[in-house]
């Protein structure tokens, strides 16, 4: 059993939003797989799917970002899973608009739900896939909570599906196959997989 949670915001006032890319990425997996993320459990609205030999269930947290461990733990503690199992998709303004950057732990980099997580399961290491929104332009606040222009929408949905082919080889051959191939910038007017040297 895998979990794939997806950081965002709830609300039709925040739907689209930059914060809310992880809600995008869970959507758009679900909704490729032929599901819909509309069932009421673990503070979340969820999803049960299944990617190769695994079972894995999609969920978007209704707690807030800065709440989002509590829909962690709820699902770590129902199925008794390891964190290694839970993967975290969430926006980062650090990262180049579009990038991608998988990682097997860390630091929340100021990430307000990363940092929710890490307080709920008592652990920085589980792993998380993070999509870059683009530099941050004066308050970081109105600037993860404001959406993308016509232009930067023309990155970001590309970069959408990526991450969803991102989540599906997680979860089909593991993290380092998931780094090694999504760790790189995309090349122009692709949206397919990337292949990359680094790992980490």
């Amino acid at each position: 059993m895998l979990a794939v949670l997806g950081l965002g915001n709830p609300g039709d006032e925040y739907r689209d939003t930059r914060h809310n890319v992880g809600f995008r990425v869970v959507e758009r997996l679900a909704g490729e797989l032929g599901e819909r993320v509309e069932k009421q459990r673990f503070r979340a609205l969820v999803a049960e799917a299944r990617l190769g030999a695994e079972k894995v269930l999609l969920a978007c947290p209704q707690t807030f970002m800065n709440e989002s461990g509590r829909s962690a733990r709820a699902v770590v503690d129902f199925y008794g899973l390891e964190p290694r199992a839970l993967l975290v998709v969430c926006d980062d303004f650090h990262l180049p608009l579009g990038r991608l950057r998988v990682r097997s732990g860390g630091s929340s980099g100021g990430h307000n739900g990363l940092e929710s997580v890490m307080r709920e399961l008592g652990t920085p290491e589980f792993p998380r896939l993070r999509l870059g929104i683009g530099e941050c332009r004066g308050s970081s606040v109105n600037y993860v909570l404001g959406r993308f222009s016509k232009s930067d929408e023309t990155q970001i949905g590309p970069a959408v599906e990526r991450a969803a082919s991102a989540v599906r080889v997680w979860a089909e051959e593991g993290l380092e196959a998931c780094m090694n191939r999504f760790n790189a910038a995309p090349t122009e007017g692709s949206a397919g997989p990337v292949k990359s040297e680094g790992g980490t």
